[in-house]
């Protein structure tokens, strides 16, 4: 009698175990294509929203800072979707009931809310800093006492990369004051110290020169370069002061190959640039070598 027990029971127990592995199977095969559909699914609207805002023909619909920003915006949109409904489905092919998950995440949601203000914050800020337009990938500017080039912008967080290589992460909210260094031109400005000895006058007509001869040839020059006249007086000469407006990011390079360009011409017209020079007076006493 117990060895027909435990074979009815092993029989009960095999069946239950087809009728599992058959069922559970089945969903996990199920799980396993909705998360292949999904990649496909992404991989795909990911590249259409490469195609709108990159259109095969070249042609140019938005700068490109801002064609940047929205594309990076949107995958990033795109991505929380597929990722949102995947997870959906998923749990509703496993037989989770999705309607208390909702409604227990909408109650989690409330009560997280109240301790998450900082992170609200962030995307509203987030929200209006896109909406204003207020800077673009590829921008330079100073964000919370940052300086470097805008890599990517979110509706939580901003990521600029400085001039050392190092990538900050900044929160939106954190963000009261932008300086935006990529709108409109920028000023080069250098002074050139010109010696007591030397003809002013002459000087300044050279100076001139090399502006005008320097702006025919550099396109990164949008005005200028322009003679102020003398600004100050140093120690050791008088300063002259030139300004010009360039392209954003280019008025260092600006300021560099025109302070070439002076250096040589000055060298060729045999003008002096004045450095500090330091006399030695020995007082002659009897005895005493005149030199010290």
């Amino acid at each position: 009698m117990f060895l027909f027990v435990r074979l009815d029971w092993s029989g009960k127990a095999a069946e239950v175990l087809t009728e599992l592995v058959l069922v559970w199977g089945s969903r996990l095969l199920k799980s396993v294509l909705i998360l292949l559909a999904a990649w496909i699914v992404f991989g795909l609207g990911s590249a259409l929203i490469r195609r709108v805002f990159s259109p095969a023909d070249g042609t140019v619909l938005l700068p490109v800072g801002k064609k940047k920003t929205l594309q990076a915006l949107s995958l990033s949109i795109w991505r929380y979707v597929v990722y949102f409904f995947t997870a959906l489905l998923v749990f509703n092919n496993l037989g989770i009931a999705i309607g208390p998950i909702l409604a227990g995440a909408g109650i989690v949601g409330l009560a997280v809310g109240f301790g998450a203000q900082n992170l609200v914050k962030d995307v509203i800020a987030g929200f209006f800093l896109l909406l204003e337009d207020q800077f673009a990938v590829g921008d330079n500017v100073v964000l919370g006492g940052y300086t470097g080039i805008v890599e990517d912008i979110g509706l939580r967080t901003t990521k600029i990369r400085d001039f050392s290589g190092e990538l900050h992460i900044i929160p939106n909210g954190m963000i009261d004051v932008v300086t935006n260094r990529s709108r409109g031109s920028m000023r080069a400005q250098l002074d050139v110290c010109i010696a007591y000895e030397e003809d002013l006058e002459k000087a300044l007509a050279l100076l001139e020169e090399v502006s005008a001869a320097y702006a025919a040839t550099d396109q990164d020059v949008l005005e200028g370069p322009t003679v102020l006249g003398v600004v100050d007086l140093s120690d050791t000469g008088a300063i002259v002061r030139l300004t010009a407006r360039a392209v954003p990011l280019t008025q260092g390079k600006v300021e560099r190959n025109l302070r070439r360009a002076i250096r040589k011409s000055f060298a060729a017209a045999g003008i002096e640039i004045p450095y500090p020079r330091r006399v030695c007076i020995t007082p002659d006493k009897k005895g005493e070598d005149s030199h010290g």
